[in-house]
């Protein structure tokens, strides 16, 4: 695991001063995710609420080479890069090992930039992609994406008299991924630091293409008080609603289990998205959600080889 003693000696690159809302996570993950570098490191990132907030002309809290995409091609422009990269590499213009991360939130990596993904996966680029996961298009006014799950309230699978919020389940993009046979996947939240940096290392080293997925609690679409981001993080991988493990090489392993594996209400019940499966007659819904967590997490530990 990532020593977070020394970690935190090393420079900033990515710095404060941005505008992203209090209590967000994705600034969060950048942090961590930047301090984990241990080579020079190039990042690409998509449009959305990090790259919105934290490149205000003519600000900027990167301390790195940063490339703006569009919102649908975060992981074929730092692709793009890292094959020139290569060619000047072998000319030898270019002489020092470069890393090569994208950032890109769900609505950029779940929906509209998902065949760039799976492209840059397929092709085998020796690349990180990070979605940072809030679970809906939080920068153009919480739309729900196909990362939000079942029964959230967004503004455009509102909850009311006729609707109960989203009617689908979310889809499992960490397991699209690990279908692509790449070397490395991994799912985990910014709540677990030390997880988070050593899988980012880890990513980083490996000779091929990286995923992962990270959830990131956004205080202004869950509706929850900023100051409880952390406490967020945690509770969905002690609901279970958001394991934390990783796929090396095909090869799974679970990363954290909870000692007790609390009900999925302590989690719906503390953000406002969930709110309305509270009133009468909508206990059904909550009855299929522990159901979905109950049977994808005894899944994960057949894959895992733990006992269920």
């Amino acid at each position: 695991m990532a020593s977070l003693k020394e970690l935190s000696k090393k420079e900033e690159l990515f710095t404060g001063g941005h505008r992203l809302c209090s209590g967000c996570g994705a600034g969060i993950i950048a942090r961590q995710v930047m301090i984990a570098c241990e080579k020079p490191v190039v990042v690409a990132n998509a449009t959305g609420c990090l790259e919105v907030a934290s490149t205000i002309f003519p600000y900027t809290a990167w301390r790195v080479p940063w490339f703006h995409s569009a919102f649908e091609n975060a992981a074929a422009s730092i692709s793009g890069i890292e094959t020139a990269y290569n060619a000047l590499k072998k000319k030898g213009k270019v002489k020092e090992d470069v890393n090569f991360i994208a950032f890109g939130g769900d609505g950029g990596t779940y929906d509209i930039g998902l065949q760039a993904l799976s492209g840059a996966m397929e092709r085998g680029h020796r690349i990180l992609y990070i979605c940072y996961n809030n679970e809906a298009y939080m920068n153009t006014g919480v739309q729900r994406s196909s990362a939000t799950p079942r029964g959230a309230n967004t503004t455009t699978a509102p909850s009311g008299k006729q609707s109960t919020g989203k009617m689908q389940m979310r889809k499992d993009l960490t397991a699209i991924m690990v279908a692509h046979n790449i070397p490395y996947v991994a799912q985990t939240t910014l709540s677990f630091q030390s997880d988070l940096m050593s899988k980012v290392q880890k990513a980083l080293s490996i000779n091929g293409p990286a995923f992962m997925n990270v959830m990131q609690p956004c205080r202004l679409g869950w509706i929850y008080p900023p100051e409880d981001t952390v406490r967020m993080g945690r509770l969905a991988a002690d609901t279970c609603v958001w394991p934390i493990y990783e796929v090396t090489n095909g090869v799974y392993k679970l990363n954290y289990k909870p000692k007790e594996k609390k009900p999925i209400t302590d989690w719906l019940k503390i953000q406002g998205r969930f709110k309305h499966l509270f009133s009468a007659g909508n206990e059904e819904v909550i009855k299929q959600l522990q159901a979905d967590v109950d049977k994808n997490w005894e899944k994960l530990l057949s894959l895992c080889g733990e006992k269920i």
